[in-house]
């Protein structure tokens, strides 16, 4: 499955300040069922969004106006618990290209990438300043330059540079999942191949 090719982007974002939000909150058990891709957005932070009576929870971000973007901002230890993949897929296909946290699980960090999701770890004082603008003003936008590996937020012109897997970096910027990018050298692999015969 090709993914979208990431570019810097330049954003507001929806902030999700809750420390410890594991995959079965991202996307509960319940929605599991399917094997595509497809629809997982739908349900993307279901519990939280909305009640039992299945209203939408006028106050939780996803649902308040205000909040728009394509960087999902988290508290720390965003991603942990199970290893569902599906965690990845229900952020992605809400829309959301980005996710910023102070620390990912291993796990999450992993399934983001392998699905065009990039997760961008940043320091806990940065994570802090950026919900502060964010309350202070909803359309607060951060620019993600994955070339570069730099993140910023606009309105106050801090930034801060972020870790990311060559490998994977360059599949996100070309828009690659790992098959993709063996077809990308299949002429190398061949040519390899028949030097060892």
């Amino acid at each position: 499955m090709s993914i979208d090719k990431f570019t810097t982007i330049k954003t507001p974002c929806v902030p999700i300040a809750i420390e410890n939000v594991d995959t079965d909150q991202i996307i509960p058990a319940r929605f599991l069922k399917a094997t595509e891709r497809k629809g997982f957005g739908d349900n993307l932070f279901r519990d939280w969004r909305y009640d039992k009576n299945n209203q939408p929870i006028a106050l939780f971000p996803l649902n308040n106006p205000k909040y728009s973007g394509k960087i999902l901002v988290g508290g720390k230890n965003f991603g942990s618990g199970s290893s569902r993949e599906h965690a990845a897929w229900a952020i992605y296909d809400y829309g959301f290209k980005v996710v910023v946290s102070s620390f990912f699980a291993d796990i999450f960090k992993g399934n983001a990438l392998n699905n065009g999701l990039l997760p961008v770890q940043v320091s806990e004082s940065f994570l802090q300043e950026l919900f502060a603008e964010i309350e202070k003003n909803p359309d607060t936008e951060v620019e993600v330059n994955l070339e570069k590996q730099l993140v910023q937020i606009a309105s106050t012109g801090r930034k801060e540079t972020f870790e990311i897997n060559s490998y994977k970096k360059e599949c996100l910027l070309k828009g690659y999942d790992d098959i993709d990018y063996l077809l990308s050298i299949k002429n190398k692999i061949e040519n390899y191949e028949k030097t060892r015969l």
